[in-house]
């Protein structure tokens, strides 16, 4: 038996990526366009689950200013200089091969944000996974009316939550 593993993602596997997303996030489409983006702006943040020779799940995430989210489907353009957190924009996993994959997804990026002198993971917890990402240590917090316009276009569960590394 295999076991699932992270890589980093590549061009090739947007086809993957894509359906994936159009099968986990049906009410929230992205444009290829717009996750190749983020595979471009911050390639060690994206990364793909792979099982035997498919991919079973994605992990997109890239530097980003605490307080504040992309809009869904929109274009980053560039990254912030000044970021002050990691942003996990999403991780999508087929639910055959649940059960520790965003854990270990996370760990990478908090790797990841601690090599960059981030001290900040940053999330939008979506449907019902609130629970799950409590458990990894992130935290629901306050948000600005700004903020909260934003978090409307990811449905009406849409928990905004941190995660400071400096606390572990």
């Amino acid at each position: 038996m295999f076991k699932p593993h992270w890589r980093l993602a590549q061009v090739s596997d947007l086809p993957d990526i894509t359906a994936i997303a159009a099968r986990i996030h049906p009410e929230m489409p992205e444009r290829p366009e717009v996750l190749a983006e983020k595979m471009r702006l911050c390639p060690e943040g994206c990364r793909v689950l792979v099982a035997g020779d498919a991919i079973a799940g994605y992990g997109l995430a890239h530097p980003w200013k605490q307080h504040d989210i992309p809009s869904l489907d929109g274009f980053l353009e560039k990254l912030p200089e000044d970021a002050d957190c990691f942003y996990v924009h999403d991780v999508a996993v087929l639910p055959d091969f649940r059960g520790g994959a965003a854990r270990d997804y996370v760990a990478m990026i908090e790797k990841l944000a601690r090599t960059s002198h981030i001290t900040t993971l940053a999330l939008v917890s979506v449907y019902a996974t609130r629970p799950l990402w409590e458990r990894l240590g992130f935290r629901p917090v306050a948000v600005h009316a700004e903020l909260r316009a934003k978090l409307a276009s990811y449905g009406g569960a849409a928990t905004y939550m941190l995660r400071d590394l400096a606390a572990t």
